[in-house]
């Protein structure tokens, strides 16, 4: 089977922009915890290079070779999980600045400190 997929790969190019939306999807993953900023961006990115890739895929079925579309593919599910963990970690970080805020604003005597 593998030879198969071999010989029919053979000949054919890799799409454009496969690998990069398969490192940006991992990325977009890995670094979900920088108060999700960069993560979101990151995967924003993969998730658009990903659908031209896919549109030049379908256009072009038979140019390009079957594995650089299941990069392409692997890359853009690596892109959602993280744009969807980094969304959360940037909800989880709002909520919890607001939470500190309204703590603290109720501890501190502004009253007292401005002679209000």
């Amino acid at each position: 089977m593998e030879e198969v997929n071999q010989v029919s790969n053979q000949g054919r190019q890799q799409l454009p922009n496969s690998t990069a939306v398969l490192v940006l999807g991992i990325l977009s993953i890995v670094l979900c915890w920088c108060y999700g900023l960069v993560s979101i961006v990151l995967g924003i990115i993969a998730l658009v290079m990903a659908g031209k890739a896919k549109k030049e895929y379908t256009d072009n079925f038979g140019k390009y070779s079957e594995s650089s579309y299941k990069n392409m593919s692997a890359g853009k599910v690596c892109a959602i999980i993280g744009t969807c963990l980094s969304g959360l970690y940037l909800v989880f970080i709002i909520v919890y600045i607001v939470i500190i805020g309204t703590v603290a604003t109720s501890l501190i005597p502004w009253k007292d400190l401005f002679n209000l």
